[in-house]
């Protein structure tokens, strides 16, 4: 496939949860996610020399997607 014909291809973290969710929209989808003792390290900013926020997470994400009414 030429560079043409390939599709757009996501390069950030926010730009694949705003694709994601964009696509799952309306068809009230569901999405679980199970982490187990997972640590991040949160950047309080962009840039040189940020503070970082320690996260653990260990357990169930679910992101549910529905029309309003």
């Amino acid at each position: 496939m030429s560079d043409a014909e390939a599709p757009d291809e996501t390069t950030t973290w926010p730009e694949l949860a705003i694709g994601l969710y964009d696509r799952l929209t309306g068809r009230n989808a569901e999405i679980t996610y199970e982490f187990e003792d997972m640590a991040v390290d949160v950047p309080s900013k962009t840039g040189d020399d940020p503070e970082y926020a320690h996260w653990r997470i260990d357990g169930t994400l679910t992101v549910k997607t529905r029309e309003k009414e």
